[in-house]
């Protein structure tokens, strides 16, 4: 129980100062007149005004409070380098003894797991939330055990009491780190791109001779290695081997006595384009649909043609002297010898052996095939006939044989089943509700897919392989028609576009594929194929766990399912003779970017309420009272300050001057001022 004097003016304060001065003025005018009664009658005055202030005495019943004190204790992932789990919870543990120990304190234990995604340690924000739950007049001191590897440290918190950080880790702690400083997010295929590398060791490494080695693996495949300086930024080129995704993974050997290996290694993933797509237009004669394939391949900006029309073959006599004529001389030569594997494709179009293309060449253009070329026939009557160009070498890779029939009669080009699941054919637009073409080829499918069929389910596109090129035969040179809008047209440039595309070998429309998507830690996995079941998806995780998924079919050769990682890393999958694989998270995890226990980040929190940074393996500090303001911790020990709330239970005031006694007092003490003066 405490007791306390208050006042409770009757009248405002200010008409109670002007009622003061009215009764000092009274007062010096009394002695100056020389009235012997004026100590009466200042006393008299005192009464009234002590009456005015309400003065009475307040008893209240208090309860006191405990002192709050809350402990931080970080759970990242950084923490579990080393010995420092083990290290911190033994010293939370005595810690926390110690203060439940101190009379009228409370301990609030707070964890701090990682944050959301690669967010890092969010202390500042875990200490904030805890400060909203608790009354800050009552928080007596904070304590922090953490490696100081903290990063929200520059969040504003209004902190009401000593800040002390207990640091884990050891001073003799090291280890070797593996950054990516600059890569970019595209680079053309072929042509070599710079990645700025580097290597440091942090904290107390031994000495060596400032050399490591690194291993670097593009798509999971074997790794060459290589040695690499420490502490210099390495440019390294690198050139991507295919279009699409490439995951380029770079590693250094785990090194004795280093925290670990987590930050060891990085993952970049960069997409290959492509710089031009060189094709080569032969088109044999004039006719309608000569153009349409120009304007396609001249309506995409990334494609370098080159088209050449025979308009005048070798055996026309016209008798028009060769100076007079304004054509140039095909360049057959540097087209098929000399440039022939600067094209990614080769299209004739209704071309016939005509004596300008030796045999030799034509050889050259199937061994430009075998090795990785791509060639497109579209065929006309001249592939039926005698100077087809089946019967040159170049029959060898083609995937049908001729019959020498040419069917003239109105059908409607049909996806088959195959092409229902081929990405050149499958969701074609209008399936089903396209105009009829009016010529096709009679052939027999030899090798390859058949995706489209014609007259009778004759073949009428073929796609192959042949070794490592592509071949493609379309039976028909009526794709034009589409294209004029006859009985209503159909989609004849996005069959072209896909056709082509599908020809130079772009990964959206390979028919054989695996691939996945990231989106945080869930990839979502599609396989694509030809074929109408799929084994188990195996995933293989960074720490070598092996997961067996089972994939859903959605759509016409696709199957997908999803898949969340549980860690950071690069992950192989696989499925059937198809491999892929995909980074989830950043380069290089944010908990070890940085990994040598430091606490500079909090020094400026710490040094603002005048706290201190105690390491754990130099014992545990001893906690002392310290008064608000004060330095708040030395050596070996950190301060709390004591807050002394309380709780107010019961409240009781009675009042000094009653009204009888005022009234009593005023009248006695101008009374005898009144005779006081009158005797004299």
């Amino acid at each position: 129980m405490t007791s306390t004097l208050v006042f409770d003016p009757l009248i405002p304060w200010a008409m109670f100062t002007m009622v003061a001065v009215i009764a000092a003025l009274g007062i010096l005018l009394a002695i100056v007149r020389g009235l012997h009664g004026w100590a009466l009658r200042g006393l008299a005055g005192l009464v009234v005004l002590a009456a005015l202030s309400g003065p009475s005495f307040q008893q209240e019943d208090r309860a006191p409070l405990t002192d709050i004190v809350l402990m931080l204790e970080d759970e990242s992932a950084s923490q579990r380098l080393g010995d420092r789990a083990t290290q911190t919870t033994d010293a939370a543990n005595t810690l926390a003894a110690q203060i439940k120990a101190r009379p009228n304190t409370e301990l609030r234990r707070i964890t701090v797991p990682d944050g959301e995604g690669d967010a890092g340690t969010q202390m500042m924000s875990a200490l904030s939330d805890a400060l909203a739950e608790e009354p800050r007049a009552r928080v007596a001191g904070i304590v922090a055990l953490t490696d100081g590897r903290v990063h929200d440290a520059d969040l504003p918190v209004d902190l009401p009491a000593p800040f002390h950080v207990l640091l884990s880790g050891e001073e003799s702690d090291w280890d070797r780190r593996l950054s990516v400083i600059g890569a970019p997010a595209f680079a053309i295929i072929g042509e070599p791109v710079v990645l700025t590398l580097r290597v440091d060791d942090l904290g107390a490494a031994p000495a060596s001779d400032g050399f490591t080695e690194i291993d670097i693996s593009i798509d999971a495949e074997e790794p060459q290695r290589f040695r690499v300086p420490i502490g210099q930024d390495l440019e390294l080129p690198v050139t991507l081997p295919h279009g699409g995704r490439n995951v380029i993974r770079f590693a250094l050997p785990t090194a004795e006595g280093e925290l670990t290996d987590r930050n060891n290694s990085a993952l970049i993933q960069m997409n290959g384009v492509r710089d031009r797509l060189r094709v080569l237009l032969v088109s044999g004669e004039p006719h309608a649909g000569g153009r349409t394939w120009r304007n396609l391949l001249k309506s995409d900006s990334s494609v370098d043609l080159v088209h050449f029309t025979i308009l005048r073959p070798p055996e026309k006599q016209d008798g028009v002297p060769v100076s007079e004529l304004s054509l140039i001389a095909f360049p057959t030569r540097e087209l098929f010898m000399e440039k022939i594997d600067d094209f990614d494709l080769i299209i004739f179009d209704r071309y016939k052996r005509r004596g300008i293309l030796p045999s030799l060449y034509l050889e050259n253009i199937a061994n430009y095939v075998r090795k990785g070329g791509a060639v497109l026939v579209s065929a006309g009557p001249d592939f039926a006939s005698a100077d087809s160009l089946f019967r040159t070498p170049l029959g060898s890779v083609l995937p049908a044989t001729p019959s020498a029939r040419v069917l003239e009669e109105p059908y409607l080009p049909v996806v088959s089943d195959l092409g229902n699941r081929h990405p050149v054919t499958t969701d074609l637009p209008q399936n089903g509700e396209w105009g009829r073409w009016l010529r096709q080829i009679d052939v027999t499918a030899t090798s390859g897919n058949v995706v489209m069929t014609g007259i009778d389910d004759r073949p009428l596109l073929i796609l192959d392989r042949v070794d490592e090129g592509r071949v493609a035969l379309l039976a028909s040179d009526q794709a034009w028609l589409w294209n004029r809008g006859y009985e209503g047209g159909g989609p004849q440039l996005e069959l072209l576009r896909r056709l082509a595309h599908w020809m130079m070998g772009e990964p959206e429309l390979e028919e054989e594929a695996l691939t996945a998507t990231a989106e945080g830690q869930t990839m979502r996995i599609e396989r694509r194929t030809l074929s109408e079941t799929v084994p188990p998806l195996t995933i293989t995780g960074p720490d070598g766990t092996v997961t067996e998924l089972p994939l859903a079919p959605t759509s016409h050769g696709r199957f997908v399912t999803k898949f969340t990682g549980p860690e950071i890393g690069l992950y192989r999958l696989e499925n059937g003779d198809q491999i892929s694989v995909i980074g989830l998270g950043p380069a290089a995890p944010r908990e070890f970017v940085e990994t040598i226990a430091n606490a500079a980040v909090l020094e400026p929190v710490i040094d603002a309420m005048r706290g201190g940074i105690v390491r754990i393996e130099d014992g545990l500090p001893r906690i002392r009272n310290v008064r608000a303001g004060r330095p708040a911790a030395g050596r070996g020990w950190i301060g709390f300050t004591p807050r002394e709330a309380y709780e107010t239970r019961d409240v009781r005031q009675t009042p000094i001057l009653p009204t009888w006694l005022v009234l009593l007092l005023a009248a006695g003490f101008i009374t005898a001022a009144w005779l006081r003066e009158g005797r004299r």
